[in-house]
């Protein structure tokens, strides 16, 4: 389970913007990956209260990763698209890492939002 910040720069103490919540497990045998089923809900702004969701495989052992937006709520009711995952730091004794997402999102007329 996850209650995650997601913040404007990969920095700790950088602007809170949403939050990501929801699950995510182990999914690989040779490679680390997970299967996540996330949403990711704005906490400020124009997009305060509504959300993305992202479900699918993260390859987390690639350095850059694609992974699905598959709808969203509020503002975001209908949208699909995708987000870029990378990797910024990683710790495997504490289980942490901080991970930047790039995300697009296109509403149901295929205009990029």
């Amino acid at each position: 389970m996850a209650d995650d910040p997601l913040t404007v720069t990969p920095y700790p103490n950088s602007k809170l913007v949403f939050r990501a919540q929801g699950l995510y497990g182990s999914a690989g045998q040779t490679k680390l990956s997970f299967i996540m089923d996330m949403s990711l809900r704005f906490t400020d702004g124009c997009y305060n209260g509504s959300s993305l969701s992202i479900s699918g495989i993260n390859p987390a052992s690639n350095p850059v990763r694609e992974i699905p937006i598959v709808g969203g709520t509020g503002i975001f009711r209908m949208v699909g698209g995708f987000a870029i995952a990378r990797t910024y730091f990683r710790n495997f004794t504490s289980s942490d890492a901080i991970v930047g997402y790039n995300v697009t999102v296109f509403d149901s007329k295929g205009f990029e939002l």
